[in-house]
């Protein structure tokens, strides 16, 4: 296996890790919201008025982060777009060593 083929592997496996944890975070996210709301109803557990709503609220807040992250931010922040940044920023250094490099030509002639 060459090296782009073990990149393009390896990000396959980090993308279908993401979406498992995701899907794990929606199942768990289901069957607590579901817990949070018998417990309130039928075990009478009473913090304070509406304890459980604004629970669930918080917990969908930082669900659609979570999704957010994985199908919005790391799709078009992937590999590709961390390779042109570097290329660009080595770019950027490499001209600045030259204009130095020229710069200090100049100062001893």
């Amino acid at each position: 296996m060459d090296k782009d083929q073990h990149e393009q592997y390896e990000y396959a496996r980090r993308r279908l890790k993401q979406k498992k944890r995701l899907y794990y975070h929606f199942v768990l996210f289901l069957i607590g919201s579901l817990f949070l709301f018998l417990a309130e109803r039928f075990f009478n557990m009473h913090p304070f008025q509406g304890w459980y709503l604004w629970t669930i609220t918080i917990w969908f807040f930082l669900f659609i982060l979570h999704f957010i992250k994985v199908y919005i931010t790391d799709r078009f922040m992937n590999k590709t777009w961390e390779r042109e940044q570097i290329n660009r920023l080595v770019a950027k250094q490499e001209q600045r060593i030259k204009q130095l490099e020229q710069k200090i030509e100049n100062d001893l002639k």
